[in-house]
């Protein structure tokens, strides 16, 4: 079974509109140079193993609390039981949400057809062109399985949405306007600002994330291209 290397009981940021349970697994198959959980990435045995009966004991005493329960990471998707891990879930009552990459889309396709996921967000790094996705990934991407993912998600068969992380220097407003006129999904596509406390790129420390309602309003923008 996946390790799990974190939980928190209550996030009120995880899942739009509703308050939800997270548990962390490691790993990472990306580098991006703005990610802030690089050390779950890189170092997942400085973290204790939280036992899933434990997790599923204390999620049984917050079912009056919360409305589901977000599986991140790390990516999700590199481990081949995680669907063995939504069905435990599952089993409990609980609704799940799986944030993703998107470059394993036969796993995503997995979770869909088979009912085990209630909501899917996955991280679309930069405009769909190959120079431009590695130079946010850190490292040479093959875009196929990125968009695969992509497409897979908007046949609509589960609530999902895609989420672009904007880091100054990487992406211009033109690179959020391009990606939003390729994705047409409308208040699907949400922006999410660059935090630069912990990135994996110290030299991101000295960036200014975008003016937040500079950005809300080109989020506004690229939601009506439908």
């Amino acid at each position: 079974m996946i390790e799990i290397k974190g939980f928190l009981e209550t996030s009120f940021s995880d899942w739009r509109g509703k308050i939800c349970s997270v548990l962390f697994l490691p790993r990472c198959n990306f580098r991006c140079p703005y990610c802030h959980n690089h050390s779950l990435v890189f170092h997942p045995e400085q973290y204790a193993t939280f036992s899933l009966e434990d997790i599923l004991a204390r999620l049984r005493s917050l079912r009056d609390w919360i409305d589901g329960v977000c599986l991140t990471g790390g990516e999700p998707t590199l481990h081949a039981d995680l669907p063995l891990l939504v069905r435990k879930i599952k089993r409990h009552g609980f609704s799940v949400k799986l944030d993703t990459n998107g470059s394993n889309p036969a796993m995503l396709e997995e979770l869909i057809e088979g009912g085990e996921t209630d909501f899917i967000s996955m991280d679309v790094k930069a405009p769909l062109e190959p120079f431009r996705y590695s130079r946010s990934t850190g490292l040479p991407v093959n875009l196929k399985p990125i968009l695969d993912s992509i497409e897979i998600l908007k046949k609509g068969k589960v609530e999902y949405e895609f989420r672009m992380t904007v880091v100054p220097g990487l992406h211009g407003e033109e690179d959020i306007r391009t990606l939003g006129g390729r994705l047409r999904v409308g208040q699907r596509f949400i922006l999410q600002n660059f935090n630069p406390e912990n990135p994996l790129d110290p030299s991101l420390r000295n960036i200014f994330p975008y003016d937040p309602k500079a950005l809300k309003k080109i989020e506004k923008e690229v939601q009506e291209m439908m």
